[in-house]
This record gives C-alpha cells, sequence and structure tokens, in this order.
C-alpha cells in the first residue's frame, strides 16, 4: 500500500514539475506546446471548409496556453480552441482561426496541402 502511495506522489510531483516548465517556456517557443499538424482527410476537410488547424499538443497544454502558441508560431487570431483525448491518450486540439486569417494558407506553408 505504501509502494502505490509513493509512486502515486512521485508522479504528481512529475507533473507538477513538467507543468512549471511549459509555463516557463510557454512564452518563447510555441513547438514545446504543438507537437504537429494532424495530416487525416477530416482535418484537412475542416482546413478548408471550416477555416480550422488541428494539431496534436502536449496532453497537459491547456486552451489559453494553445492559442497563445498558434497565435506566435503563425503570426494569426485565434478565435477559438477546442480539443479531444484520443482513445491512444493524446491531445488533439481544434483551432479556429478568425476570418481575417486563412487556415489553407498556413497549412500550405506548413507543406500540409
Amino acid at each position: 500500500m505504501a509502494e502505490k502511495k509513493a509512486k502515486k506522489a512521485e508522479v504528481v510531483k512529475e507533473a507538477k514539475i513538467t507543468e512549471k516548465k511549459l509555463r516557463a517556456v510557454g512564452g518563447s517557443d510555441p513547438w514545446e506546446i504543438l507537437m504537429y499538424p494532424h495530416l487525416a482527410e477530416k482535418s484537412m476537410k475542416m482546413v478548408e471548409a471550416e477555416n480550422k488547424l488541428v494539431f496534436m499538443v502536449r496532453r497537459n497544454a491547456r486552451k489559453g496556453q494553445i492559442k497563445d502558441a498558434i497565435e506566435q508560431a503563425f503570426n494569426v487570431k485565434v478565435t477559438k480552441v477546442n480539443f479531444e483525448i484520443t482513445m491512444a491518450g493524446q491531445k488533439k486540439a481544434y483551432v479556429k482561426l478568425s476570418p481575417e486569417f486563412s487556415a489553407s494558407d498556413i497549412a500550405t506553408r506548413m507543406g500540409m496541402v
């Protein structure tokens, strides 16, 4: 029983350390939060039809951090951020851009399209 408590405390401590690192790094390098763009057919449809980008992000990243990372990385204005936790345990962020910016342009610049 004591071993379980020790393991749980260790996991919580690691999570806190990682969260502190993310907060500290969040302003400097957006790619610490953004892992890679999601390139499925559904994601590409969202880019064209809904002006949304889809990224796989760090599991412990928050909506505000994701928004700041996208705005900093691509010099755009983000309207809304939604996310889901996939069955594999990864976090997928759906980022809606404001109408004056085009998700298609950013996807082309990144080589997605």
